[in-house]
């Protein structure tokens, strides 16, 4: 159709040009019919016009007929006579210009040559009126009567009937001229009529064309955005048209395609963040479970650290206490040590006296011995002597018991002095071990002292710094409960999320596509990751009893709970999760931690 090449201002333009063109037609047919009514209409009128001054040509003419006639019947009376003389000569006079009118304006041949007539018959009436009022004037009145009804009445009659003649001549002028206006004014109505029929067709057929150009894509547009409205988009509607409305559905076509792909787009993403979305919750809720589980761990921790401190604290007193024993120990073993030193000092006098004492005892065990041989010289030289040297033997033999005795005893004061020498010598040799030993202890005391110092210094750091930790363990337990809080507000929140994802997807799922475009749908693929070597809360339920057995060594019995007891609650709390969380159960025992790491 060509309206479908035309845009749809051209077309209005075309169509509303056409109509104006049939309607400048119909106007100008209207204009030349109106212009030929006016034609015919002022000739009518001047006709009429005619008729008129005809019937008052005639009205004058029998009205004079009628004064002559009053006349004759008065008797030529003068009043009569001067009463209708002036106004016959006055009509006499109207009717000449009457005459002299219609002669200039009756054309046509007929109503001449009546003219001709009426004017030879007026002339006539006139000259044989004249005669009759001369008679009458010469009071001739037979004459005058014979001149009336032989002359004058017949000569008025012809006038008469000749201008009837003309009248009846106008008027049927005026009844053709009529007829012929009616004729034409019907064949303009007729002509006006069939224009404007014609117009009026064709502009209701331009309407209908337009109107169906417009409405007919328009309602294709209409279905094509309901039917997106409506979520589907396998409607195609393909145009020729070069109009704004094909450029209208040729838009909402692309626009159709590109939502088809936003909407396949965005399905696919839906599924992806389906799955995102279960996995962050899942993961939410493993880490919330862990958070629990680091949280209650660290809070054991930070009990641990509290013992911790406390032991610590009674180790740095400890080791005061232990570097002030080692100072007093040191000074002790200093002093044991200068005793010592005494001692194997007065050893070493001992064994010196010991040796000179041992001198003494050979001199006394010689001098015993001496004497033993002197009293034995004595009792040969008192038994050589007899009787005499008796006494003397007796003498000689008691200092030689007595030298026996001394040298006895010098022997056995020897033989003590000797071993008393001997363990002089080994106590001296002891005593000297032990001055090394005193010295080597001296030395070792001042070492463990120096040593038990640094260790009080680094037990006053180490206390420092286990508080400072424990600030620090309490510092992070708050966080981890606020971190436990915030997990679960992440996973209230994924949780939402969730249930949001599940609702975009199920609006996503009103939008019907082409099994084409469908089949080109990637489906959302889990990423699975690998599983963890190492179960959940693993490793804070082993740092736990290791950290608490690294400072269960110590002397210092520690309130702390025992690990055994730790143990079963972390496994509860652990084992209740799966149960308060059922969307995740099936995922939990062989996904859920990966899932979370590849989250």
């Amino acid at each position: 159709m060509i309206f479908d090449r035309l845009k749809i201002g051209q077309r209005l333009y075309l169509g509303f040009a056409v109509v104006l063109m049939l309607l400048a037609v119909m106007t100008a047919l209207a204009f030349v019919g109106l212009q030929a009514s006016q034609a015919a209409t002022q000739r009518i009128v001047e006709m009429d016009k005619r008729s008129i001054n005809t019937s008052e040509w005639l009205q004058g003419t029998k009205l004079n007929i009628n004064r002559v006639l009053a006349v004759a019947k008065s008797g030529n009376d003068p009043a009569v006579d001067a009463y209708f003389k002036p106004l016959m000569a006055e009509t006499s006079a109207r009717i000449s210009e009457v005459q002299k009118s219609l002669e200039a304006e009756i054309v046509s041949e007929q109503g001449k040559a009546l003219l001709v007539s009426i004017a030879a018959a007026r002339s006539d009436y006139i000259a044989v009126r004249k005669a009759y009022f001369a008679k009458l004037s010469a009071d001739d009145l037979a004459g005058a009567e014979q001149v009336l009804n032989n002359a004058l009445m017949p000569a008025a009659n012809r006038y008469s009937g000749l201008q009837e003649s003309l009248l009846t001549l106008q008027q049927g002028l005026v009844s053709v001229a009529v007829q012929d206006s009616e004729s034409t004014i019907q064949r303009q109505v007729l002509l006006l009529a069939t224009v404007a029929g014609f117009t009026l067709l064709f502009a209701l057929w331009v309407a209908w064309s337009i109107t169906r150009s417009v409405t007919k894509p328009v309602g294709e547009a209409l279905q094509m955005a309901n039917a997106v409205a409506q979520g589907d988009l396998t409607r195609s509607v393909v145009t020729r048209r070069q109009d704004e409305l094909g450029d209208l559905i040729r838009a909402l076509a692309a626009m159709k395609d590109s939502l088809l792909q936003t909407v396949t787009q965005v399905r696919s993403a839906t599924d992806s963040i389906n799955t995102a979305s279960a996995e962050i919750a899942s993961g939410n809720q493993d880490l919330s479970a862990r958070t629990e589980q680091a949280a209650s761990n660290l809070e054991e921790t930070a009990a641990s650290m509290e013992q911790l401190t406390s032991t610590v604290r009674q180790s740095a007193d400890a080791a005061r206490q232990a570097n002030q024993l080692a100072a007093t120990a040191s000074e002790i073993a200093v002093r044991g040590g200068q005793v010592v030193g005494e001692v194997v000092t007065t050893m070493e006098a001992i064994n010196h006296s010991s040796k000179k004492i041992s001198d003494i005892i050979s001199v006394i065990d010689g001098i015993a011995f001496q004497t033993n041989i002197l009293a034995l010289n004595a009792a040969v030289e008192a038994a050589r002597a007899g009787e005499q040297g008796r006494g003397f033997a007796v003498v000689a033999s008691e200092v030689r018991s007595l030298a026996q005795r001394s040298a006895e005893a010098a022997k056995e004061i020897k033989g003590l002095i000797g071993t008393s020498v001997d363990k002089v010598e080994a106590g001296s040799r002891l005593v000297a071990d032990a001055g090394q030993t005193m010295s080597e202890i001296v030395g070792s005391v001042q070492r463990v002292s120096d040593i038990i110092g640094e260790i009080t210094a680094a037990a006053g750091e180490q206390s420092d710094g286990i508080g400072q930790v424990n600030v620090a363990v309490n510092q992070l337990d708050q966080m981890t409960q606020q971190n436990a809080a915030l997990v679960e507000e992440s996973a209230a929140a994924a949780e939402s999320l969730k249930e949001q994802a599940l609702r975009l997807a199920q609006v996503i799922q009103v939008f019907r596509l082409d099994s084409e475009v469908g089949a080109l749908i990637p489906a959302p693929v889990r990423k699975l990751s690998p599983a963890r070597k190492l179960a959940p809360a693993m490793l804070p339920r082993a740092a736990g009893p290791a950290l608490g057995s690294a400072y269960a060594k110590p002397s210092l019995e520690l309130k702390r709970p025992a690990p055994a007891s730790t143990a079963p609650t972390v496994r509860s709390k652990t084992a209740s999760q799966p149960a308060a969380s059922p969307s995740t159960k099936a995922q939990a025992p062989a996904g859920a931690e990966g899932d979370w790491e590849s989250f």
